[in-house]
């Protein structure tokens, strides 16, 4: 039995709130707090009577510590879940540090802000010391290592799918599998129609950010940084079909070359169509994707936000997106002396998680692992004084948990490799 605040009311905040209000042995009760009350009284409405999960809601700015704060030490849940943006990771754990409760998230802090002088400084040097240039990484939210274990509170870094369910399939691959990991290729394919000439699955803001910068991959202890969209690889998905993906930057190389020993290589792949890559070039090549704020009109906007507000909403492709996702991790290295091999990997699909909880397979396949995480952690399961990756906890009750709440997942025993 336990109290969870959940920050953030959008397509993955949806699912992980009717993913607690499933689980309601373990979540009797849950706070949603939001900027925008209205979508927090929505979801409310909806689930009411049909859970015994006893719901509340809040209007909050998430970046308005004391405020938040205060808001927890008034709810006085057990932890609270960041489903909001990136951008307010640090404000939150502030608010949690000192109101005295557990932290959860899905995803590293990242600056909205990219041209702040403070930021800029400890950008450009972990660029220089580092060799990877994207906007997010997890020294921000690692620096907060003390004031965690000294508070004896748990702070859960990235428990979505990738990062978080690939995390822990890594863990569970070195546990139950191999000796030494060499390598690990993590695939993320997305093999739905939405019907639209150009939208994108997760926040647009995010997303174009993170699928437009160059990219890396971790090899012999060191970044590898290239161009983006650079390299190319075929791949055929189980349930899927074969389909283009593209090397990327992605968070969860860097917490995974920290803590898997031994690691020679890690890669993250996605998939895209031609027709995805053509709009977002157009987009990148006319300033749309900028976050320098311009004047137009006498007011300061942010192109990238100003292409955000054009976009259609994630959260409004679930009833038209059709198709399946396939997400996973290839690994390579040794057991018992001998090369191995294998793939573990989930396959999703958007109408089922439509019918289920009214969503696309994208937000669902985060939103169920932010409740995983969020039990873990109330439950005591995943629970000791400090900031923590996912990987670096027991990954067999999390395993058991996917194949319970809707993510059940597959091991290959003779993938097919990338080259």
């Amino acid at each position: 039995m336990s109290r969870l605040m959940i920050i953030g009311c959008g397509g993955v905040a949806s699912v992980a709130i009717h993913k607690c209000c499933q689980n309601s042995d373990v979540f009797t009760d849950i706070c949603i707090a939001s900027r925008t009350k209205e979508k927090c009284d929505a979801i409310k409405a909806e689930l009411e009577g049909k859970t015994s999960t006893k719901i509340s809601t809040a209007r909050i700015d998430a970046m308005d510590v004391p405020a938040l704060t205060a808001l927890i030490q008034d709810y006085k849940p057990d932890a609270v879940l960041n489903v909001a943006l990136p951008y307010q990771d640090l404000a939150i754990m502030d608010a949690c540090l000192a109101a005295g409760v557990d932290y959860i998230d899905t995803a590293n802090y990242e600056c909205e802000d990219t041209d702040d002088p403070e930021w800029r400084a400890v950008y450009e040097k972990r660029c220089k010391n580092l060799g990877f240039t994207a906007y997010f990484d997890y020294s921000w939210q690692w620096a907060y290592q003390k004031r965690f274990r000294e508070a004896g509170l748990t702070a859960l870094l990235g428990s979505g799918f990738d990062p978080g369910v690939t995390s822990v399939f890594s863990a569970y691959a070195l546990k139950h599998y191999f000796d030494e990991i060499h390598t690990i290729d993590i695939l993320d394919c997305n093999g739905g129609d939405h019907g639209y000439p150009f939208a994108t699955n997760f926040n647009p803001e995010i997303n174009l950010r993170e699928v437009s910068a160059p990219g890396s991959y971790w090899e012999n202890g060191k970044w590898v940084e290239i161009p983006a969209m650079s390299i190319r690889r075929e791949y055929n998905f189980d349930q899927v079909g074969k389909k283009d993906m593209y090397l990327l930057h992605h968070e969860e190389i860097e917490s995974l070359a920290k803590n898997i020993p031994g690691i020679q290589r890690i890669r993250f792949f996605m998939t895209f169509g031609q027709s995805y890559l053509t709009h977002m070039k157009c987009l990148e090549n006319v300033g749309l994707l900028g976050t320098t704020p311009i004047e137009f009109e006498g007011q300061q906007i942010v192109p990238i936000q100003f292409l955000r507000a054009l976009l259609p909403d994630p959260a409004s492709l679930g009833p038209r997106t059709v198709g399946k996702t396939n997400i996973g991790c290839i690994f390579t290295g040794l057991k018992d002396g001998k090369e191995k091999k294998i793939y573990i990997y989930n396959v999703c699909d958007h109408q089922e998680c439509y019918k289920e909880v009214g969503s696309q397979a994208i937000s669902y396949t985060t939103g169920v692992p932010a409740m995983i995480g969020s039990m873990m952690v109330v439950n005591g399961l995943w629970k000791k004084p400090g900031v923590f990756n996912v990987e670096e906890f027991d990954p067999d009750p999390y395993m058991e948990a996917l194949n319970k709440w809707g993510l059940p997942w597959v091991v290959d025993e003779n993938p097919a490799l990338v080259d």
